[in-house]
């Protein structure tokens, strides 16, 4: 099975390392994931924000 020059790139690209700082490194895939997870939680944190404002002016 052959793989073709662009899907090696992308693997090779997901797993690149980055330096996170000093005493850390990590590979794009987990960046990728951790700023989709932070994507999702700050939007998570503006719904809240909103239903907490609603609430409080039912009171």
């Amino acid at each position: 099975m052959a793989l073709q020059n662009q899907q090696l790139a992308g693997w090779i690209k997901d797993v690149k390392e980055i330096k996170v700082d000093e005493n850390e490194v990590m590979i794009l895939k987990e960046v990728k994931a951790l700023r989709k997870e932070m994507a999702r939680i700050k939007e998570e944190n503006e719904i809240l924000k909103k239903a907490m404002a609603i609430f409080a002016t039912k009171n």
